[in-house]
């Protein structure tokens, strides 16, 4: 029997704040510093399925005789409370327990705990069991060894559970939460927390997962990088950087540069090189070179880390764009902003207000951070003041008070807050630099074969979303799945209010166009009507789809509601390629008289019209349309284009352009 050197009551003291969970997942911290790579945990259940034990059992290397005292006698006397949520982390994640009282804290929950554990001396294992009470944790029991010819390890048994709230589910979410990073960490020596023999999923906190390698071409350097984003933030472990040579052994680890923003953008960045066999993480000065191997003075890692940094900096983007779209809603609920007039310069008040919450927010998450709702109302309104007053500069000064902003955070707020009466022509820049981006998208959706595209789940997507293509101002009514019976009620709904059956007597009633808009423009009371049909990128354009939008035609022709004398109506047919028949060339032939021939007009009647157009024809009208600011703003074409696997990667990043547009015409019954 051996005495711990610290009373009973003081390591509760000292363990004070460890819940259950901490307790369990410092058992299976104990396991992995042991070396091992599996842990298994088996709950043992009464009659009533109540938890009375559990069993935590890993494969590292046990406990040696001749280091028990070390590992069960802490080598201090204080009774000060020892923080599960704020210990300290090492530069490399392997040592986790501390100096053995993490060993204790079973007694928050459970009434004795028994390691019995098997370890390696010389040529032959060994086993025997180590025994602590809760009301003794300053003495502990141990077995002599015997001779065994079982493999080494500990099993942990935590006997006489009092905490009556023990939850499977919580367990598994919490383990989650402490171990995803780790176990991700060592996913090529497959390290395992099993369960119940249950396998823990930890992949339901991913939020997204990312391969990418840089490549630092002076030196031919290849360094393969592992992005996650964890849904949820992890227990202890800060958003690091971790360094792994190239057999997958950690080397070292540090904080990325997005911690503790207020933004709850948790990740995870596992970077494997050869560079890091032999690398020098130490400090070094500025030109002084190692004599083997790199350091942080090395150009490679330079170019890593730069490299690093811009990744994540773009994989926040969106984040930050979602959640300030987020606290803007939460302000609103709160009654946070003035309550603004209905005319438009009231209106232009509350959208530039938004502007700059949500631009202060991407550039500075933490200002938003922990505001109660009469902070949120106050500081909202403060806002307001400032803009009214044109203060803008002076605000910064304020702010730059509140919270500490690094070099570049204070320059790009200062550039946002001086500025800001500019801020719709930053959004009509960044609109522009959009659109040549959907542009360059749609061009490899309609030309590049390796990325299989079709005409339903890409190239009308990318349509609905960008149809600005094919005018200006116009709403969608209408895109691919309604009929013409349901485009006829939106559309009259959409121009007077009314909500009607939408009869249609036409044997054609029941095709759906792909792409159906409208605008009023209520200056020359004249209605625009534009109805496109998209054509897989591999069918050639003919008679058969010509005749097809025919049949648009004539349906639209046969109903009154279509045909007021103040409508107009372009029919739009696109494809990559005319069929070589001469088919629609003899059409283009026939039009010619009307004087649009550059434009693709096939045909007209009255107040309606039929264009066929190549895609080729549609790049061609957009850089006419846009060359002249192109060259104002001098924009980087090349920095605008990114290059796809499939058409399915264009479709996911729809909805992170400022180019999209607003989605078909819903009739809300409150406008009944």
């Amino acid at each position: 029997m051996r005495k711990i050197q610290i009373t009973t009551k003081g390591i509760k003291k000292s363990l004070k704040k460890f819940t259950y969970l901490q307790s369990i997942a410092e058992y299976i911290w104990n396991g992995f510093d042991a070396k091992a790579t599996h842990v298994d945990i088996e709950t043992i259940h009464s009659e009533l399925n109540a938890i009375t034990e559990i069993r935590i059992t890993d494969n590292g290397y046990g406990i040696n005789l001749n280091d028990l005292e070390c590992k069960f006698t802490p080598f201090f006397e204080s009774e000060k409370q020892i923080d599960p949520n704020t210990q300290h982390r090492n530069i490399q994640s392997a040592t986790h327990g501390k100096n053995g009282i993490g060993r204790l804290t079973f007694h928050r929950f459970c009434t004795e705990a028994e390691w019995i554990t098997t370890y390696r001396d010389g040529s032959i294992n060994r086993k025997y069991s180590i025994r602590v009470k809760e009301n003794s944790l300053d003495i502990y029991e141990h077995d002599e060894p015997e001779v065994v010819d079982t493999g080494t390890g500990t099993l942990v048994v935590l006997k006489g559970i009092t905490y009556p709230d023990v939850n499977i589910s919580e367990i598994k979410k919490f383990l989650c939460k402490e171990f995803g990073w780790f176990l991700e960490l060592h996913t090529e020596k497959q390290f395992a927390i099993n369960i119940n023999g249950e396998r823990l999923d930890y992949s339901v906190i991913i939020g997204e997962i990312d391969f990418i390698n840089f490549h630092y071409a002076p030196t031919n350097i290849v360094f393969d990088v592992k992005y996650i984003r964890w849904d949820e933030k992890m227990n202890q472990e800060y958003s690091k950087y971790y360094f792994m040579d190239a057999e997958g052994n950690e080397k070292y680890k540090i904080n990325t540069s997005l911690n503790n923003k207020g933004d709850s953008f948790y990740h995870s960045v596992y970077i494997q090189s050869a560079v890091f066999n032999q690398f020098d993480f130490g400090e070094i000065q500025e030109g002084q070179q190692t004599l083997f191997g790199y350091s942080q003075n090395s150009e490679e890692y330079k170019f890593l880390m730069e490299s690093l940094n811009k990744y994540l900096r773009e994989k926040r983007k969106p984040f930050l764009i979602k959640f300030a779209n987020t606290v803007i809603e939460d302000f609103k609920v709160v009654k946070a902003f003035p309550d603004y007039g209905k005319n438009s310069w009231d209106e232009t008040r509350r959208v530039e207000l938004e502007n700059l919450i949500r631009e202060m927010y991407q550039v500075e998450p933490r200002i938003f951070s922990k505001l109660n709702v009469e902070q949120k109302k106050t500081f909202v309104r403060f806002l307001d003041l400032i803009m009214d007053a044109g203060e803008q500069e002076r605000l910064f000064d304020i702010l730059a008070g509140i919270v500490e902003l690094s070099s570049d955070e204070r320059n790009e707020l200062a550039d946002i807050l001086k500025t800001n009466r500019l801020s719709n022509i930053v959004k009509t820049i960044r609109l522009i630099q959009d659109r040549f981006k959907a542009v360059n998208d749609l061009r490899q959706l309609v030309y590049d074969d390796k990325l299989m595209a079709n005409e339903v789940d890409h190239v009308q997507k990318f349509i609905e979303k960008h149809y600005w293509i094919f005018g200006e101002q116009y709403h969608l009514v209408t895109a691919a799945e309604p009929k013409f019976e349901e485009a006829l009620r939106r559309y009259v709904h959409l121009l007077s209010g009314e909500l009607i059956d939408g009869h249609i007597d036409h044997p054609d009633k029941r095709k759906e166009m792909d792409i159906f808009m409208v605008r009023w423009d209520k200056q020359i009371d004249v209605i625009r009507n534009v109805v496109v049909e998209l054509k897989h990128p591999s069918i050639r354009l003919g008679k058969k789809q010509f005749d097809q939008v025919i049949n648009y035609l004539q349906v639209i022709l046969n109903q009154e509601e279509f045909n007021s004398s103040q409508m107009q109506w372009e029919f739009i047919l696109v494809g990559n390629k005319l069929d070589g028949t001469g088919y629609i060339e003899q059409l283009f032939e026939n039009a010619a008289n009307h004087g649009e021939r550059s434009r693709g007009l096939a045909f007209k009647t009255g107040k309606y019209k039929v264009y066929i157009k190549t895609w080729a024809d549609i790049f061609s009208e957009f850089e006419i349309k846009h060359k002249f600011l192109e060259e104002k703003l001098q924009l980087e074409r090349a920095q605008l284009s990114e290059r796809y696997k499939h058409a399915g990667d264009i479709i996911d990043k729809l909805d992170s352009s400022s180019a999209t547009m607003p989605g078909q015409y819903v009739i809300q019954q409150t406008n009944l």
